[in-house]
């Protein structure tokens, strides 16, 4: 299990750090990573200035507990828990936090 916690954040901060190379399309927004490694919390904030407007958020954030990622929030197009997937990490080893558990039901990602 350490073996594949230690993958796992590998692959979470490099999937992290490859979005910040993305220029955000509007405004003067930058993106900034936190990586919590002892606690397993991974995001990918927003900060900047859009038409005079302040702009602090965060885009991604995942989780992994109990050797599964759990994404809690994601606001990108093609989704993060796609991207892990494609990076080889099986289905039912993601839960879509965001989504209600009743709801998970139906994905083909993990229901918890």
């Amino acid at each position: 299990m350490e073996n594949t916690l230690e993958t796992y954040r590998h692959l979470i901060q490099n999937l992290l750090i490859e979005h910040t190379k993305i220029p955000y399309a509007h405004g003067e927004i930058e993106f900034e990573t936190v990586f919590d490694c002892h606690q397993d919390r991974y995001l990918l904030m927003l900060v900047g200035r859009e038409q005079g407007r302040r702009v602090h958020g965060c885009l991604i954030h995942v989780d992994i507990v109990n050797g599964k990622f759990w994404v809690q929030r994601d606001g990108t197009e093609q989704g993060i828990a796609n991207e892990l997937a494609l990076a080889g990490v099986p289905k039912d080893n993601i839960v879509l936090g965001f989504r209600s558990e009743k709801m998970r039901e139906y994905g083909e990602f993990a229901v918890v």
